[in-house]
């Protein structure tokens, strides 16, 4: 078992890797307090929040607040986004004083408000410019640089040229979400994709899309032939998935001590009030409050102290436990 656990799943470049199920980064979500706590329960790797080129580049410390992490939860990837080569290149480059093991480009993100400028997974609709990108950070950073992509648009499906060029201009890894930007989350995940793009490159792949329970991370991986599978929306609900739990598997124990690790991080990162206020967003998922009737959910997540939010929690699982 230990020679197991010694040998890596894979490299990301001289990077190794222990794991094969990591959290997506996701906006709003993929936040220190959360990300800390899923690479504890086993994510491979972290992976921070998207933060805009430009925004990196002004004087607030606002974004670089996204970047934040602490030793324990290397390898830690910082993921950034923006259209214009150049520009992101400045930023990788002052990012990289940080001490981050990877960089990565989102070239995924079907937000309009992201897509519509070129960014996300507007990139890819610019092979182009994706090449220039790729060219300038690997020679320019002493990093590996990676990219997350999608499948595209419908109307112009360029994953797997896309994942040929990541390679060719020096990138170590590529993470693909199996839908187009008009699906979004919508529809199912082509897997088949997934594994073409495999087929198609030498470097790692992750794979992304409809990974829902521990099976899924095992059935993914066979179909598509990839080195690792990123879970994000159901990891919200169930961060136990990283150590190989279905929900239904997670004692009320387990739940109490990872809503309480949680509220006191969220504290912790943001202060009293904005931790709390932040935190109740997880609580819903947490607690599966759909189960709960309206006052029931509105007494969990009105605004209140943290300790008197913890009590209220000891309360609930003296009862249910």
């Amino acid at each position: 078992m230990e020679q197991q656990i010694s040998i890596p799943n894979f490299s990301i470049r001289d990077i190794p890797i222990y794991g094969d199920a990591i959290l997506a980064p996701m906006d709003g979500y993929s936040d220190w307090p959360f990300r800390s706590l899923c690479r504890e329960l086993g994510s491979a790797m972290s992976y921070t929040e998207f933060v805009q080129v430009e925004k990196i580049l002004s004087r607030s410390k606002r974004p670089l607040a996204k970047l934040h992490y602490e030793e324990i939860e290397r390898p830690v990837t910082f993921q950034i986004y923006g259209d214009d080569p150049d520009t992101i290149l400045k930023a990788a480059l002052k990012i990289e004083a940080l001490g981050p093991d990877i960089i990565d480009i989102n070239m995924g993100c079907p937000a309009k408000t992201v897509s519509s400028r070129g960014a996300g997974v507007g990139m890819m609709r610019t092979p182009l410019k994706i090449a220039h990108t790729f060219k300038k950070l690997t020679s320019a950073l002493k990093v590996p640089v990676t990219g997350k992509i999608r499948l595209g648009w419908e109307n112009y499906r360029s994953y797997k040229l896309i994942a040929r060029i990541v390679e060719e201009n020096g990138g170590s890894l590529i993470a693909i979400h199996g839908r187009t930007k008009e699906q979004s989350y919508s529809g199912m995940a082509d897997w088949d994709a997934i594994a073409e793009v495999k087929g198609a490159v030498k470097i790692p792949v992750i794979g992304s899309g409809d990974v829902k329970t521990v099976a899924d991370i095992e059935r993914m991986k066979k179909h598509t032939g990839c080195d690792a599978v990123m879970i994000g929306r159901a990891a919200i609900a169930n961060p136990w998935i990283f150590s190989r739990l279905d929900r239904d598997q997670v004692t009320p124990g387990q739940v109490r001590q990872t809503v309480r690790q949680h509220l006191e991080r969220s504290v912790k990162f943001y202060g009293p009030e904005d931790g709390q206020r932040l935190f109740r967003k997880y609580a819903v998922q947490y607690l599966l409050l759909r189960s709960l009737d309206r006052e029931a959910r509105k007494q969990i997540l009105r605004e209140r102290p943290s300790g008197e939010f913890l009590s209220m929690l000891d309360q609930i699982y003296a009862v249910t436990a």
